[in-house]
């Protein structure tokens, strides 16, 4: 026994819906000058657009991830269709559309590119506007070594030892430390005997030694 086929209601107003819809669309795309296949392309393009912005709608609603701009693209969408529906309800004189309408049919075209291309590959768009930045790794500094103390050099000890006076020179000497010892009663001092001999500073120390 052959089935009958039962039309169902939803799906019948679903169709002359958007039969009614395509032919508003077509038409106020023609009067706003696309004419020939062009003003066909239109009803066409905002189907598409909002066929898309549902179903991304819905998978983003079932992993639980945020649809703002589905819900966005799906109004964009949805809005050309109504306005169409209704500038072309006698509202509006098909025969001398304004330049703002002519604009935004102009315009179409590239917003309903950027929104499926937006729904419909949401991760490539996304990563070619931020590309991936990749952490440059922070330089460990290298632990400083204990500094090691420079060594102590000896302060360098005059060679007085290796300077040897003329005897002549230490006997008189000894009698100018006598008569100054004679006449003050402390002994002589190696500046006193540098100058009352007139010799260098050096050569007076040693004589000085020689004396002790």
């Amino acid at each position: 026994m052959a089935r009958l086929v039962r039309p169902d209601a939803v799906l019948v107003q679903a169709v002359i819906a958007g039969a009614l819809s395509f032919a508003h669309l077509h038409d106020l795309a023609e009067a706003a000058g696309q004419d020939g296949w062009k003003a066909w392309a239109y009803p066409v393009s905002v189907d598409l657009l909002l066929v898309a912005a549902w179903r991304r709608l819905r998978s983003l609603r079932d992993a639980g991830e945020p649809s703002r701009s589905a819900w966005s693209w799906f109004a964009v969408a949805l809005t050309a269709s109504l306005g169409a529906n209704v500038a072309t309800a006698g509202l509006l004189d098909l025969a001398d559309v304004p330049d703002w309408l002519r604009i935004l049919v102009a315009g179409w075209p590239a917003l309903a590119f950027l929104g499926g291309t937006l729904l419909v590959h949401p991760h490539a768009v996304q990563s070619a506007a931020a590309p991936e930045l990749v952490p440059v790794p922070t330089p460990v500094p290298e632990p400083e070594s204990p500094a090691v103390p420079a060594p102590t050099l000896p302060a360098p000890v005059p060679e007085v030892a290796a300077v040897v006076a003329p005897p002549a020179l230490v006997a008189h000497a000894r009698k100018l430390a006598d008569d100054h010892r004679t006449r003050t009663g402390t002994e002589i001092d190696t500046e006193t005997l540098r100058a009352r001999l007139g010799v260098p500073h050096p050569m007076a120390v040693v004589i000085a030694a020689q004396l002790a």
